[in-house]
Order: C-alpha cells, then sequence, then structure tokens
C-alpha cells in the first residue's frame, strides 16, 4: 500500500489521534509572528486541517494541500473558509500562486532525503520574497538511521509508511543552499502528544 492509500486508509484514526498535539505550538507561533498580517499562507501536507484551522484563527489566508481524499475532506469541514486543493507535494510547481509563507509540518519525514533539496527548491519558488518557510520533522537520532519503513497497528489494523530522519544541521546547509536565511530553530523533546521522537522546528526567510 502506498503511502497516499495508507493516509486514506487512516484518515479518522489519524486525525482524531492527532488534533489534541500541542508540541508545535510555539514554533507555528513564531511563524506567525514572522508572516505579514493578513498573508497568504500554504498549508502542504494540511491533513484534517487542526494547523490551517489554527493559522486562519490568527487572521492568515490559508490553501492547504494534501494527497489523501479523505484528510481533505476533514480540513474542508473544519476550516470552511479555507480553500484546499487535492495535490500531491511534487506538483506544487503546477500552482499559480506566490505566498507570504509555507508551512510543511511533518511531510519532508515521508520524502527520502537523496530527494529532499529539490522539493525544498519547489516549494521555495512558490514563496514570495520576504517570505518564510516552516518546516518540522522527526530528528535523526545519534547514530541512528537515516531512514525506514515502519509497520504499525495502532488503530486496530496493519499499515505502513516511510519515514526519514534529519538533524537540524542538514536543514541549515539545505537552507544556505538555496539562499534562506535561517530565522528560527528548536528541537522539542518528546511530549505525551509528540509520541517518542524528538520533534525539529525551523523557519527560514527567503531574502
Amino acid at each position: 500500500m502506498n503511502l497516499k492509500d495508507t493516509y486514506n486508509k487512516i484518515a479518522e484514526a489519524w486525525y482524531s489521534d492527532h488534533s489534541s498535539d500541542d508540541w508545535w505550538q510555539e514554533g507555528t507561533n513564531m511563524f506567525i509572528s514572522f508572516v505579514k498580517p493578513g498573508g497568504m499562507v500554504l498549508d502542504i501536507g494540511c491533513g484534517g486541517g487542526t494547523k490551517s484551522k489554527y493559522l486562519a484563527d490568527k487572521g492568515l489566508k490559508i490553501t492547504g494541500i494534501d494527497f489523501s481524499e479523505n484528510l481533505l475532506a476533514i480540513a474542508q469541514k473544519e476550516v470552511p473558509k479555507g480553500e484546499f486543493l487535492l495535490m500531491d507535494l511534487n506538483d506544487i510547481d503546477k500552482l499559480n500562486n506566490a505566498y507570504d509563507g509555507i508551512f510543511m509540518q511533518a511531510v519532508l519525514l515521508h520524502v527520502p532525503k537523496n530527494q529532499v533539496e529539490v522539493v525544498l527548491k519547489k516549494v521555495i519558488e512558490r514563496l514570495n520574497v520576504g517570505g518564510y518557510l516552516y518546516v518540522a520533522v522527526k530528528e535523526k537520532v545519534e547514530g541512528g538511521i537515516d531512514e525506514e519503513v515502519k509497520r504499525e497497528n495502532d488503530y486496530g489494523y496493519e499499515y505502513e509508511r516511510f519515514f526519514s530522519y534529519f538533524t537540524v544541521q542538514e536543514f541549515e546547509n539545505w537552507f544556505k543552499h538555496l539562499g534562506l536565511e535561517v530565522v528560527y530553530k528548536d528541537v522539542k523533546p518528546p511530549t505525551k502528544s509528540s509520541g517518542k521522537s524528538n520533534w525539529i522546528q525551523i523557519i527560514a526567510k527567503k531574502n
């Protein structure tokens, strides 16, 4: 089963499981403080719309994209005024608009590491000069693996997903190479809402 099919299968359970997470709020609030008031924000991999709603409630104009029809249906209910598009991350260059902020939480962790810089380059092309990119991924454990396929059954049935794990330095290097300026970085240790992983949150500005 590919990743899209997996998320369509687990959509309701996954959304319910993660809708009360709060580990991301500090970094997301920082992102909101950088983006101009009322700015246009693209929420990539918006899932069930929890973060889209949070951003919209702060006055930002939200467009969410996801490749899961079932998650998008949930997002549309959560944020009736939001615009949601069925789209794969790799097709982002087909969007016509440019944005004041781009939000990518728990997205690149499903991308093979040798493809991340290519994806980031596409994403940055959709960002206005002076705009901000937020990324959140799981941190690589020291001496641990870079990538794996994880098989899980926490929703009462088996499913599997591909994961990549990262260091802050990797993103600093990619952003520098792509001409972005890092303005915020943080590593959140595991909490009840974030599972067993450290979460990297990093924000960069397009000058």
